[in-house]
């Protein structure tokens, strides 16, 4: 589990791969597709998809030369599950507090307004 949640994490802290990530949302795109909005060729694209791979973000079906990529969202599991937890921790800190600030304010006297 932990080296899948490195690997996710790993993989989405380049702006490069989350953009490709965001292209294959909307659809599967071959990795020329994918290399195109950047100046970086086609076996640097393919480095990066790799590194996608691997974290079980994308999968890849190979026809001939032609390599078509999908979003693989059963891979970002891990990381949206990490993410949840601490998301329920602070809210539940953040609820504890505000429970503990409005019991204080009830507590407290209201402040006096001066007579004209």
């Amino acid at each position: 589990m932990v080296d899948d949640l490195d690997s996710v994490f790993r993989a989405l802290a380049d702006p490069t791969r989350r953009a490709m990530l965001q292209a294959l949302a909307e659809q599967p795109r071959t990795v020329g597709e994918l290399a195109a909005p950047y100046s970086m060729s086609l076996a640097a694209a393919s480095k990066h998809i790799q590194v996608l791979e691997r974290a079980g973000l994308l999968s890849r079906d190979i026809q001939g030369r032609t390599h078509t990529c999908r979003l693989e969202a059963r891979g970002l599991h891990a990381g949206a599950e990490w993410i949840a937890h601490y998301t329920r921790f602070w809210n539940d800190r953040l609820d504890a507090l505000q429970s503990a600030l409005e019991a204080e304010d009830a507590a407290s006297p209201a402040p006096r307004r001066p007579t004209p």
